[in-house]
């Protein structure tokens, strides 16, 4: 009864002092990172809580609204831009993986096959659009005023030897999308969720250099919180670094 009473007290000890951090994240793979993580949390005293989200809005707005304490899906640049254009000041926290974007067609092997008037779509929030475009610049399919900017649009095309009909949609419905069209740019989280394998299936993808890394995102009053320490450590340990290369082999490449 004595040893009985001592465990309720060592738990009722824990959960008094268990910080709870509730991050927002997209199914694939950030939500699965969390849930490898969760664990490694909860011997810290925290407990993790993944609310997954399929769009790229929801998860910034419910931040910046104090509903959530952090969410983990995007880059840099889109948050830069999210900032810019919804007046948040959500910051970064800690870079944890790239997810390259890639080009997917299944009616084609090769962009060089690619017919006259072939019909792309790209998604249609401003970084991940440049982005799109961008890689099929340095593919070679089409060239633009700045081979830099990463937020170019189809207006600063200069070049479409193809004529290619380039329509943007959001970057979750692309996959949806595949076999309607000639040619997508897919986001590689959306590309594992339709169970395409970036490393084989990508007609073209970005490299290593990209400047894309994936983000933990939250309020800047709240970035430093002991919580959020250790998500980030548990996030940066080697055992997330071999599960990321592990378990998607490519197609997801830590940053850390």
């Amino acid at each position: 009864m004595k040893k009985l009473l001592v465990a309720f007290a060592a738990v009722a000890a824990f959960s008094a002092h268990a910080e709870t951090l509730t991050v927002a994240a997209t199914p694939v793979p950030h939500a699965e990172i969390l849930e490898f993580v969760k664990p490694a949390l909860a011997k810290e005293g925290v407990e993790l809580k993944v609310k997954v989200f399929t769009d790229y809005i929801q998860p910034n707005v419910q931040v910046a609204e104090k509903r959530l304490d952090a969410n983990f899906f995007q880059h840099q640049p889109y948050l830069d831009e999210f900032n810019k254009a919804k007046g948040t000041n959500l910051v970064s926290v800690a870079g944890v993986h790239l997810e390259p974007l890639g080009a997917y067609s299944s009616k084609y092997k090769t962009l060089a096959e690619l017919p006259g008037g072939a019909n792309v779509v790209i998604p249609n929030d401003a970084t991940n659009g440049g982005r799109a475009l961008l890689l099929l610049a340095k593919a070679g399919v089409i060239k633009l005023k700045d081979s830099h900017n990463i937020l170019s649009t189809v207006k600063d095309i200069t070049e479409n030897t193809k004529d290619l009909k380039i329509r943007e949609l959001e970057a979750a419905t692309i996959p949806r999308v595949l076999t309607q069209v000639d040619l997508a740019l897919i986001n590689t989280n959306y590309a594992l969720e339709a169970k395409l394998d970036p490393a084989k299936d990508a007609l073209v993808i970005e490299g290593s250099d990209s400047p894309y890394v994936n983000i933990l995102v939250a309020r800047s009053d709240d970035k430093d919180s002991e919580a959020m320490k250790k998500l980030v450590t548990a996030l940066h340990s080697p055992e997330v670094k071999a599960f990321i290369l592990e378990k998607y082999k490519g197609a997801v490449v830590p940053a850390f």
